[in-house]
Formats: C-alpha cells, sequence, structure tokens
C-alpha cells in the first residue's frame, strides 16, 4: 500500500499557483474537520454539567484548554507538512513494535470513545426534535456511514464545505440561544480567574480537557495537512505552517466560542435559578423553554446538538482510517471502515440504554470524554519530541520557547490525568472487596505508568544514532539497471467506453516508450480483459452463450484484430460476475507483467459495497499497475 496518508485524497488540493487571498483560502479547511471535534456531543455534556453545577467557575479551563489546543494542532499540522508523516506514521517509525500496538489500541479506544459520544449525542438530538426513542436513536445513527461515504467520493473541498456548513448552524444556534438568555457577562469574566477546584469539579475539568484537547485530532490534523500540495520549498513550507495556523487559531477560538456559549448557557440559565443539579442534555433541554420563556432556544439548542454530532461523525472515522493504516499498514473499504467505528460505540449505548436506562446516559458521556483525556499523554508527548526534532524536522523544529510551553501543556495534562486515576484507584480499593479485581488494576495502572515513561524517554535514545531511511528527506536511493528487462506480456482491463482507446495508447506506450514508430517485439503480447456482469453470466459463468456474452467477445476481437495487423500477439479473456476476482485471476493466469486499467469511477450502488474496482484490484496483484484517468489525454 501507499505510504501516503489518506492516499486517495494526499495532494489533491493545488496550492502552488494561487496568489493572495486565493492561495490563503485555498488552505482554509483541516482546521475546522478538526474543530468540529472540540464542539461534539461530549463537550456539550462537560460543558452543562459544568455550567449548572459550578456556575462560570470553569470558563478558566475552557479557555486553558483552547490555548492547549491550538498550540498542539499546530504542531501536529507543522509535522504533516514537513516530514509528510502523520503522527501515527512518525510513531511508527520511532518506537517498536509491540509499543506501536499499544498506542494504536489506546489510539482506537480514543476513537471508540469520541463516537460513542457522538452516537449519544446525535441520538438524544433526534429524539428532542421527533420523540424517537432513544434506543432507536442509537440504531439510526449508523445510516450516516452512508453520508460520509458519499462525502468522500466527492473529495476533500466538498467534505470541508459540508463541515463548515454544520459549524456555522451550531454557532448561529448558540448565539441566538445567548441572545435569548441574556447573561450577565460581567460575573461570565469573572470565570476567567483560576480557581482551586474540588474533587467533583475536577472530575469536570478533566472531562473539559478530555472533551476539548483530543488525542484523535493530532492523528487527523497531520494527515490532513497533507491534502494541500505546496510548494517543497523552504519559501513554501513555512508559508504552509503559517497559513496552517492562522486556519487552526481561527476555525479552535470559533469551537471555543461555542463551548463557552454552552457553559455561559448552562450557568446563567441553571445555576443561577437554583436548578444545580442538572446534568443531563435532555433535562437542558425540557427546562430551557420556560425559563428562558422562549419555544425556539429548545429547537435551536437540538438542532445544534445533531449537528455537532453529524459533523464529528465524519472526522471520526477519517481518524480511524488514519491510525490504523499509520500503525497497522492495514487498509479497510471506507464502508467498513465506518461501520466497525460506529457498531464499537453502539454497542456500549445500547447496553446502558437496555440495562440501565436511559437516565444513565450523560453519565456515560462524561465518561468517554475521561477516557479521552487519559489517552492525551500518548499522543501530545510523542507530537513533542517529533517536531523537536532538529534532525528529521531541519530548520523547521519547533525552538525552545514553544518546547518549553509544550512540555508544560504534557505536564499539565499527565498531572491531572494521574490525580484522576489516583482517585479513582484509591476509591476502587475502599469500595471492592474483589482481590483479583484489584489486582488487575494495579497492574493496568503500572503498565499505563511504564508506557507512559517508555514513550517519553525513548526517543532520547535515538538522538545520537544514525538517521534512518524513513528520515525527512530519505536516504539516497542507488538505482541499478542490471536486471532491467521488457515488459513483453501487458494486460488491459477494458469496459467497451471511451477511456479503452487511451488505455490501448498507453498500454502500446509501455511496449515501446519512445511511441508507436518502433517496430513490435515478437515476444510481446496484449491481454485484454473484460467482464461481464449480465444475469445470465452470473450464475452460468464460462458456460454463458447470452447475448451479452456474444457481444462482449466480439469487441475484445475487434480490438485484438486492430493490433494484431500492427504485428502484436494478442490473446482475449471473458471474466465473469465479480470484477475484482477474476481481474486478478486473469493477471495470474496469464503471467502479465503489467496491468493497464481506467481510473473513472464505476456508478451505481456496487461502489457502495464492494468499493472501486482499481482501489481493490491494485492491493491483490503483485504487479504494477497503471492507471489512465479517463478526462486526462
Amino acid at each position: 500500500m501507499s505510504n501516503k496518508s489518506l492516499d486517495t485524497l494526499h495532494e489533491s488540493v493545488p496550492v502552488q499557483n494561487k496568489r493572495g487571498w486565493r492561495k490563503f483560502l485555498a488552505f482554509i479547511g483541516p482546521a475546522y474537520l478538526v474543530s468540529v471535534g472540540y464542539m461534539d456531543p461530549g463537550n456539550w455534556a462537560t460543558d452543562l454539567q459544568g455550567g449548572a453545577a459550578f456556575g462560570y467557575q470553569l470558563i478558566w479551563i475552557l479557555l486553558l484548554s483552547n490555548i492547549m489546543a491550538i498550540l498542539l494542532q499546530s504542531l501536529s499540522a507543522r509535522l504533516g507538512i514537513v516530514r509528510r508523516l502523520d503522527l501515527a506514521q512518525a510513531n511508527r517509525e520511532t518506537y517498536p513494535p509491540a509499543v506501536n500496538f499499544a498506542l494504536y489500541i489506546l489510539a482506537e479506544l480514543a476513537i471508540a470513545a469520541t463516537d460513542l459520544a457522538e452516537v449519544l449525542g446525535m441520538a438524544i438530538g433526534i429524539k428532542l426534535l421527533t420523540g424517537i426513542p432513544l434506543m432507536y436513536g442509537t440504531c439510526i445513527t449508523v445510516l450516516d456511514t452512508f453520508l460520509f461515504l458519499l462525502l468522500q467520493r466527492y473529495g476533500i473541498r466538498k467534505m470541508e464545505a459540508f463541515i463548515i456548513l454544520l459549524v456555522a448552524t451550531i454557532g448561529f444556534s448558540f448565539l441566538a440561544q445567548l441572545f435569548i438568555a441574556k447573561p450577565d457577562l460581567s460575573q461570565a469574566i469573572v470565570g476567567f480567574i483560576p480557581t482551586k477546584l474540588s474533587p467533583t469539579a475536577l472530575y469536570i475539568a478533566v472531562g473539559i480537557i478530555g472533551a476539548t484537547v483530543m488525542p484523535h485530532n493530532l492523528y487527523l490534523h497531520s494527515a490532513l495537512v497533507q491534502t494541500r500540495k505546496i510548494d517543497r520549498t523552504p519559501k513554501g513550507i513555512r508559508k504552509s505552517i503559517l497559513y496552517n495556523f492562522i486556519d487552526s487559531a481561527v476555525a479552535l477560538n470559533l469551537a471555543f466560542f461555542v463551548n463557552a456559549a454552552i457553559l455561559i448557557l448552562a450557568a446563567s440559565t441553571f445555576f443561577y435559578t437554583g436548578h444545580q443539579g442538572v446534568a443531563k442534555i435532555e433535562e437542558a433541554h425540557s427546562l430551557l423553554a420556560p425559563l428562558l420563556g422562549s419555544k425556539l432556544a429548545p429547537i435551536l439548542f437540538a438542532i445544534a446538538l445533531i449537528a455537532a454530532g453529524q459533523s464529528s461523525t465524519v472526522t471520526g472515522t477519517l481518524a480511524g482510517q488514519i491510525v490504523m493504516e499509520g500503525y497497522l499498514k492495514l487498509r479497510l473499504n471506507p464502508w467498513i471502515r465506518r461501520l466497525l467505528t460506529r457498531l464499537l460505540a453502539i454497542t456500549p449505548a445500547v447496553l446502558v440504554i437496555g440495562i440501565m436506562g436511559e437516565e444513565r446516559v450523560d453519565a456515560l458521556l462524561v465518561f468517554s470524554q475521561v477516557i479521552l483525556s487519559l489517552q492525551l499523554g500518548f499522543a501530545v508527548i510523542p507530537l513533542i519530541h517529533f517536531v523537536s526534532d532538529k534532525n528529521k524536522m531541519g530548520e523547521y523544529a519547533i525552538g525552545i520557547k514553544i518546547k518549553i510551553f509544550a512540555w508544560i501543556i504534557a505536564a499539565i495534562l499527565v498531572y491531572l490525568n494521574s490525580h484522576l486515576v489516583i482517585d479513582f484507584v484509591v476509591d476502587f480499593f475502599q469500595n471492592s472487596n474483589s482481590l483479583i479485581l484489584k489486582i488487575g488494576l494495579v497492574l493496568l495502572v503500572v503498565l499505563f505508568l511504564a508506557l507512559l515513561l517508555f514513550i517519553t524517554f525513548y526517543p532520547l535514545t535515538l538522538k545520537n544514532k544514525p538517521q534512518s531511511e524513513t528520515d525527512f528527506h530519505g536516504m539516497p536511493i542507488e538505482l541499478d539497471w542490471s536486471d532491467d528487462l521488457p515488459v513483453h506480456r501487458i494486460a488491459i482491463a477494458v469496459d467497451f467506453s471511451v477511456t479503452d482507446a487511451k488505455l490501448i495508447k498507453k498500454a502500446i506506450q509501455q511496449a515501446h516508450p519512445s511511441g508507436f514508430e518502433h517496430t513490435p517485439h515478437q515476444d510481446t503480447q496484449f491481454i485484454f480483459i473484460h467482464i461481464v456482469e449480465s444475469v445470465t453470466a452470473n450464475y452460468l459463468q464460462d458456460a454463458s452463450d447470452d447475448a451479452e456474452t456474444r457481444k462482449d467477445q466480439e469487441r475484445l476481437d475487434t480490438y485484438a484484430k486492430a493490433l494484431i495487423s500492427k504485428g502484436y500477439q494478442v490473446k482475449t479473456c471473458l471474466g465473469y460476475k465479480n470484477r475484482v476476482k477474476e481481474i486478478v485471476r486473469i493477471v495470474h493466469e496469464c503471467d502479465a507483467q503489467l496491468l493497464v486499467m481506467g481510473g473513472h469511477r464505476h456508478q451505481g450502488w456496487k461502489d457502495y459495497i464492494f468499493g472501486e474496482t482499481i482501489e481493490s484490484v491494485r492491493h491483490k496483484v503483485s504487479i504494477p499497475v497503471l492507471i489512465v484517468n479517463h478526462k486526462g489525454a
């Protein structure tokens, strides 16, 4: 598989030839996809609880989280821009396999926790708008799998535009709600002053940090910036870093506004009206109308909740794809990846709703954000190491001031997480009588701390070692032409469209790179492949003799006669039923040395189920595959 992050989207947005505002706007987008993770339903749960229980006291936590997020996301973008690696790929080339597998599991847990929050949030939003029970709403969220697939087919810019539209919907909804609530802004400003937190407030604060600074977003951002095809010059790289920093600052400050609006809305509506016990999204929704005297506020609240959940689901899937490909070099069809991710989220949600009832859903939302926070150190610490490494980052390594600030953030995150873990362990030991569970918990804590220490100090041991072949510019490759052999057997997968002429032309060029003027080599053979997809052929396969099969063979024979007249050897092969399996089979049986295929998209429902033929075929054959774009020459 390709070593490019998000291979199908890699460098799909050209920015080299743009000037001024056009160039700046071409960079805008990745941070907005990232920002939706900072205002997902998990944030809502922690912000609502924080505002309802403690008023404006935790606003400074939101501000601190936002500052952390801007810096960390800018570091993630820098890694992707300079080294053309996402965070998972950088981890894979740095740490031993066992450690990478542990980091992969933790990253997948973080993504599962993220998707859990999205599932529950969307289900709650659907219930608030339509009255559909939470259990059914949770199952309905599976359908957004197909929305993600649709967006991915239309490219990264269309996906970014869709997300920005949803973000704008969320922002407008809360702006309108704040206008209705009329909070005391002078009291809200006081909340920006740091104060000592109680254990309960600390739990919510850690959840807010976990919901704001999300580990999967660090993986995501380092990949998304690679969708821009930039000038690989020092000036071009520096401009790219600057533009992406601006993109991050604007997008994440918008996310901060949304989170602050939720907390301020909860504080002004619930805390200062004697409803400090409000801890559920549904409860908050039901109280908005009577407390604010407006029927519009709860409707806007529900719409914003659905928009937040829907926007986050897209980025969560992309992050899962990045993590799996980066750590395991494993690529799944997008719909399979999306469905697996969604099922992992739906299962605990359904179990909690079915066993413990809907009243425990909000507690599950907050818990999911605490889980995210526990994973932060394992994403942040390696990231700081990578962007600080002058051997691999060169002149683009971060300076000493930013490095100190980044390590302070990492220390704060680790401290808060450690504090939370210690409190949980102490409470568990006081209330549990199971020796086996206590021993198991102790072992998990020890492994947790050991892994954290290892990823912190291991990169320091590599600084004096020689660079590997995966360094910034890569090691120079010595070209060896001694075993160079001509291509004599070229397979061409045709579909009898206008693309076929281009395929045949390109195939002949591979036999004669200089063009058509040379005499054909007597050993050159072209193998025409076509897959019959008629109903009869699906059942009878090579025994089929229906009109479509005969017509397809006649067309292949026409192609064959044209090349035979030029002195080439030609073989025709019909395949049946499954395009991918049959093309791969024929290529292997004919011992083809090169496969030429059209790069256009097939239409219809088969693409949604099987994926594009070319994507599947190229992973199953061991020979080079030449893809000819039907739009090109």
